[in-house]
């Protein structure tokens, strides 16, 4: 199964040409596609670490809670 498939350079070349310095442009077309992607990065890490936080925050705290015991003395 050949795909007939173009690479984005190829493909977007005349818009970028157009629309500035040619070079220029692409290379701010390209820095700001990995600024984006560092961005959702940046949040998917930040999911990932506030989870065993949350969990060691619970149990620490909930270790620390008195019962009822405590509360009768």
């Amino acid at each position: 199964m050949a795909a007939n498939t173009t690479s984005a350079l190829r493909k977007y070349w005349k818009p970028a040409l157009a629309t500035g310095a040619g070079g220029t442009s692409l290379i701010i077309w390209f820095e700001e596609i990995i600024v984006l992607g560092l961005d959702i990065l940046a949040v998917i890490v930040l999911l990932l670490l506030a989870g065993p936080i949350y969990l060691f925050n619970h149990f620490v705290f909930k270790a620390a809670t008195p019962t009822l015991e405590d509360k009768n003395k």
